[in-house]
């Protein structure tokens, strides 16, 4: 009777154990298939982010510059620093090439146009087409005009301009002055000229400067600038004080001409880009100054203010640009002047330029 009974107890226990472990495994099951899809969705963004990275779409004027090369450099290794790609297309000054390009790269799904416009006024169209995709866009360094353009970074470009003449100025007072310009369908030409005549004119007022020319360089082209600079030497017979050139490359051709006038190093030469052969003419006493416009700084922000619009985060500390359509939401920076005196602490501190490249030993 004992042994029926102690068997009857084991079998309880056992029949007791296995309920147990049938209501465990199906409450580990329960906590399985009810966990909250919030892991999967969260690895399906990191995949999605990791297998579809924003696009960024950069159309370029041109590449035929030293200073574009650097943006284009700088401005890639920034949005791929961001984790995003990057497309870019140059158009070397054809308009309708650099239309094309953009439409290009909106067909192939980017999420933000970055340009740099060849023509301020034809490049609107270009906006118009990327914001009938959904795209916005972004202008790079140089303003699209009369469009709805969505953010612009740049530099300072009519202070540009001032800095170049109060540089000028100070050396030479009074005189007669050429003025070499960009090209005039540029914006930025157009600032550039706004900022010099706002230091000329109260001098030309006073009598004190006389602007003997004052030309547009057709597409920046160096070859335009050159013969625009002959031209000013022809017409006062040699008798010029000092020239401001609308940037580095076109500073080149003017002094090129100077050159065959025996003229070079004679005469105060303005330019900005800061382009390597420039820092070395303004060391070897042939151009004057030029003004630097930290290239970096530039495209590491163009880089994030692309990222950010095409998240749709808000940009802050922004200011307005009129465009001649709208009041463009704008952020730019401040250049600065270089000359003999200061190539030491800023092109070389931030390895603009190296040491060698710009000291050329003779």
């Amino acid at each position: 009777m004992r042994k029926l009974l102690l068997l009857f107890n084991i079998g309880m226990v056992l029949i007791l154990l296995l309920l147990l472990t049938a209501c465990t495994d199906e409450d580990n099951q329960r906590s399985e298939t009810e966990t909250p899809p919030k892991t999967d969705a969260n690895k399906e963004n990191e995949e999605e982010m990791t297998n579809n990275p924003l696009k960024i779409g950069f159309a370029m004027d041109t590449l035929m510059e030293e200073r574009w090369l650097k943006d284009r450099d700088l401005f890639e290794a920034s949005i791929r620093a961001l984790g995003a790609e990057v497309e870019v297309m140059a158009s070397h000054g054809d308009d309708a090439l650099q239309i094309w390009q953009a439409e290009t790269m909106i067909s192939r799904g980017i999420d933000v146009l970055v340009i740099v416009p060849h023509n301020a006024e034809s490049t609107a169209a270009i906006v118009k087409k990327a914001h009938s995709a959904g795209i916005k866009v972004l202008s790079y360094d140089r303003l699209v005009k009369n469009a709805e353009v969505d953010m612009y970074v740049s530099y300072d470009n009519e202070q540009v301009g001032v800095l170049q003449a109060k540089a000028i100025t100070s050396i030479m007072p009074k005189g007669k002055y050429v003025y070499i310009g960009g090209a005039d369908t540029d914006n930025n030409a157009h600032m550039f000229k706004k900022g010099v005549f706002e230091v000329l004119q109260p001098l030309i007022d006073k009598g004190d400067i006389t602007v003997v020319f004052d030309q547009w360089t057709k597409d920046w082209m160096p070859t335009y600038a050159k013969e625009n600079m002959l031209l000013a030497l022809d017409a006062n017979n040699n008798d010029i004080d000092a020239v401001i050139a609308a940037n580095d490359a076109t500073a080149g051709a003017v002094v090129e001409a100077l050159k065959e006038r025996g003229l070079e190093g004679k005469i105060p030469v303005a330019g900005q880009d800061a382009e390597l052969a420039a820092v070395q003419r303004i060391v070897q006493g042939t151009q004057t100054m030029t003004i630097y416009k930290p290239i970096r700084e530039l495209s590491e922000l163009a880089a994030e203010l692309a990222i950010k619009l095409a998240k749709g985060e808000e940009v802050e500390n922004v200011m307005k640009v009129n465009n001649g359509k709208m009041e463009v939401p704008s952020i730019l920076l401040t250049p600065i002047v270089v000359d003999q005196t200061n190539i030491e602490e800023t092109i070389l501190a931030d390895h603009f330029h190296k040491r060698e490249d710009v000291y050329l030993k003779e």
